[in-house]
């Protein structure tokens, strides 16, 4: 084959490929390179251990793209109700680490221990050395004996201790 021969049948390779490169691109569901991503950023400060409203948040678009691995808010449903761990400034992305689940137990508050197994209940009051939310694991002092022990903090803000 001739040099002109392959120059023509690698150009028409090359074309039909970048022909081809919209249908494979609306196939595989790509987004636009003019697309925006939204992001949410909050209106006002947020403090730590403040509650995150809707009405102190707004989604705005994304001005850069973010570095692989960077976990940002992207809806305010999915910070809506959560805790702050950190000052949230005005504007300013939130990463998802920078917030929490509200805590139902807290350091010191006496709560209720519950232990089920089979048809044995046994009930009865301890004090939580640390604060926990829904489905964390915290450690707690008997009020009785003075014993210290783990438990699972449950939806109702009462700590489920399982059998070891």
């Amino acid at each position: 084959m001739s040099i002109m021969g392959t120059f023509f049948k690698r150009r028409t390779v090359l074309a039909g490929l970048a022909a081809a490169l919209p249908l494979f691109a609306a196939l595989a569901g790509a987004v636009p390179a003019n697309a925006q991503e939204m992001v949410v950023v909050p209106n006002r400060v947020i403090y730590p251990g403040q509650t995150v409203t809707a009405d102190a948040l707004d989604e705005v678009e994304l001005r850069r793209q973010l570095r692989g691995g960077t976990s940002v808010v992207r809806s305010p449903d999915e910070i809506e109700g959560l805790v702050a761990k950190r000052t949230l400034l005005p504007g300013r992305m939130i990463m998802t680490s920078a917030v929490r689940k509200p805590h139902l137990v807290e350091t010191g508050s006496a709560v209720t221990v519950l232990f089920a197994q089979g048809a044995l209940q046994i009930s009865l009051m301890a004090v939580p050395l640390q604060p926990g939310a829904a489905g964390d694991v915290i450690k707690l002092r008997n009020v009785d004996s003075g014993a210290v022990f783990s438990g699972i903090v449950m939806q109702d803000g009462s700590v489920r201790v399982l059998a070891s």
